[in-house]
């Protein structure tokens, strides 16, 4: 797994979910054979309604979009999705609810990872059955 680059992913997700797969894939080599390319989609939405009009509870998603590059050749290997998401609720205190929410972001961007990380090495272990 060290023969994989994984480029910088755009803001703070793309931050956890990058230095997830790092901790999981290692330190890459100098020339690596491959790039792995991530997309982030990050949203959170409110549901349940309190009488006060009010949401009562959000639901942060984390969905990913990523593509195994073979760099030599620029050929796409692997084109795989993962996502997972976490209800939060919402409480009277921002803090808590500011806390709840990157708390959320932070199990969701190691579960992507996990998802990323076992997918390239069940394609990893395929091609070094078929080599």
């Amino acid at each position: 797994m060290t023969q994989v680059e994984i480029p910088p992913i755009p803001d703070r997700s793309g931050f956890l979910v990058r230095q997830a797969l790092i901790d999981r894939f290692g330190t890459t080599v100098a020339e690596p054979r491959y790039r792995l390319e991530v997309e982030l989609d990050d949203q959170i939405v409110a549901f349940g309604v309190r009488g006060d009009n009010s949401a009562a509870r959000e639901r942060r998603t984390l969905r990913a979009r990523y593509r195994l590059v073979e760099i030599s050749t620029n050929a796409v290997l692997v084109d795989a999705t993962a996502g997972s998401d976490a209800g939060i609720d919402r409480v009277s205190s921002n803090y808590a609810v500011v806390a709840a929410e990157t708390t959320a972001l932070e199990r969701l961007s190691l579960e992507i990872a996990q998802q990323i990380a076992a997918r390239i090495a069940r394609f990893a272990q395929a091609a070094d059955g078929q080599e």
